[in-house]
Order: C-alpha cells, then sequence, then structure tokens
C-alpha cells in the first residue's frame, strides 16, 4: 500500500505536485522556516559571490569552508553552539589563509590545501569523541534546510545585517581591491586590511549557508549565482542584484523540487543551480557569437 502511494505521488503533474508544496507550506511552519533560511542564504551569496568570482578566490573560500568542521566538531565536543564553533573557525581559517596568500605567495595553494585537509581531520576527531555521538552534526556536511530551528534563523539574519552593512560601509575600497589591488595601493587604500575583511566577510557567508547547502556544496551555492549573473550584467550592483534574486529562486525552487520525490534539498538546489549555469553559459556563448557576428558585419569585416 505505501509503496503504490508513492508511485501515484510520483505520477502526479508537476502543477500537482507544486500546488502540494504550496499548500504544505501554508501550514507546515517547518517548510516556511526552510524557505526563509534560503532567502537569508541567498542574500550573502548575492552580496559576497560576486567578489568571490571577480576575485578569482574560489580555491580559497573552499578551504575556508571545509576547515569550518574542526571548530564546530570542537563546539560540540566541549558543549557549545556548533554554529559558534563554525564561525569562529571561519573568521580563523580566513585570516589564516588571508595571511599566506599576502606573505608567501608561491606555495600557496599548497598551505590552503593542508589548512582544507587539517581542519576537516581535527572535526572529525572531535566528532568521533563526542559522548553519544551525534549523526545530527554529520547534517553539516550537506546541509538539512528543512531542519533549520527558528533560533538559528536569527542567528542568520544577524549575519546578513553584519554583511549588508560592512559591504555598504566600504563598498568602494572591497571594489577597488577585487578589480585592481595595484591601483587601489596607488589611491592609499591599505589593501592587505581590505583583502583580509573580504575573506572574514567569505567566511560568515559559508556559516549563514552551512545549513541550507551543507559544508560540501556550500561553494557551489556562493560562486555559481554570481557566476551566472556575471554573464548578463555590467556592474557589480547589479550583479549582487541578481545573484541574489537567483539564489532565492534556486533554494526555493530546490526546496519545491525536492517535497514530493521526498530528496535531500540541498543537492536538489545545487544540481538546479549547475543546471541553470550550463544553461546560462550555452546561451552567453551564443549571444557573444551573435554580437561579435553584428559588430564585424557593421564594419565591414565580413558579408
Amino acid at each position: 500500500m505505501r509503496i503504490g502511494m508513492t508511485l501515484m505521488r510520483q505520477r502526479r503533474s508537476p502543477v500537482a505536485k507544486m500546488g502540494e508544496f504550496l499548500a504544505a507550506v501554508a501550514s507546515q511552519g517547518f517548510l516556511q522556516q526552510a524557505l526563509l533560511a534560503g532567502l537569508l542564504a541567498s542574500l550573502g551569496c548575492g552580496l559576497i559571490g560576486p567578489f568571490v568570482i571577480i576575485k578569482r578566490i574560489a580555491f580559497l573560500a573552499g578551504g575556508i569552508a571545509h576547515s569550518v568542521l574542526g571548530g564546530m566538531g570542537a563546539a560540540v565536543y566541549f558543549g557549545f553552539d556548533p554554529l559558534l564553533g563554525a564561525l569562529l573557525a571561519a573568521v580563523l581559517a580566513a585570516l589564516l589563509i588571508g595571511w599566506v596568500r599576502l606573505t608567501w605567495h608561491t606555495g600557496e595553494d599548497t598551505a590552503i590545501g593542508a589548512l582544507w585537509a587539517i581542519g576537516m581531520a581535527i572535526g572529525i576527531l572531535f566528532i568521533s569523541r563526542t559522548p553519544g555521538y551525534t549523526t545530527d552534526l554529520m547534517s553539516f556536511l550537506f546541509g538539512n534546510i528543512l531542519l533549520v530551528p527558528a533560533r538559528e534563523l536569527g542567528f542568520m539574519a544577524v549575519l546578513d545585517l553584519l554583511l549588508l552593512g560592512t559591504v555598504g560601509l566600504f563598498y568602494r575600497q572591497f571594489v577597488a581591491v577585487a578589480f585592481d589591488e595595484e591601483f587601489a595601493r596607488l589611491r592609499g587604500v591599505p589593501v592587505a586590511l581590505f583583502y583580509l575583511l573580504l575573506l572574514v566577510l567569505v567566511a560568515i557567508t559559508v556559516v549563514l549557508m552551512i545549513q541550507v547547502v551543507g559544508l560540501i556544496l556550500v561553494i557551489a551555492l556562493l560562486t555559481l549565482p554570481a557566476a551566472v549573473a556575471g554573464q548578463w550584467t555590467r556592474s557589480l550592483a547589479a550583479m549582487m542584484l541578481v545573484a541574489t534574486l537567483l539564489g532565492a529562486a534556486l533554494t526555493s525552487g530546490g526546496l519545491a523540487l525536492s517535497y514530493a520525490p521526498d530528496l535531500p534539498a540541498g543537492p536538489v538546489i545545487i544540481l538546479l543551480a549547475g543546471a541553470i549555469y550550463l544553461i546560462s553559459a550555452v546561451a552567453a556563448g551564443i549571444r557573444a557569437r551573435q554580437l561579435a557576428r553584428r559588430a564585424a558585419l557593421q564594419a565591414g569585416v565580413i558579408r
């Protein structure tokens, strides 16, 4: 009987499935909290993702993200909130990675990769030694947007306000550092300070998105909406706006698509983001060729 009901659910039309999801959202508090968590995470990836793409620091962001597990494992072992441990570990990893990048100039990839692996190893050791080993912590690796409690929504909102305030206050300095460090240095901008501050903001954004897609997939959500936005916009402000809106659409859409077949929401969100990125890349490539051909025709190069 249960198998038959599952098959009937899978055979319903997409419209019927969407109607069922919307009805569930209207009546189920955990789905409302999941949607809100996705929207809060989207604001963070929309604000910081474009800087990661423009500055080409996705690998550094990955090092920060995977180092977070060490802080989370230690926090759980000593009886603290794992998100607090994640935030402290992320900020520490951001400062260490920034210091390595600014100081060494050579071999930084190896150092970042080592920090990445060490952070995860420390986290796994602490988790394994935690009395009454809890598998709930493992959900932070892959995310579980359906289990975000109300108190952590407040924590996410505070992080969003911190990101929004910092980017708004130092927008010009961040833009200068992201696009041209040498020019920014000549203009008197303390490049090292704002570069480290940018990495700290990346760390905060990673923590913001942990519960939505998990540590393993967080870099995809941080970069893919911004990468798509960058293909269709000409200014950083527009890129931020489009990335935020796209992130909101992806998290909400992924949650809706995963509801009827009862799939993990995090991977569905990332698969949807990946599909949108591939479609956008193909469309942008076709558009670029058409514009180049039109310009050549106007210049009389080809007939």
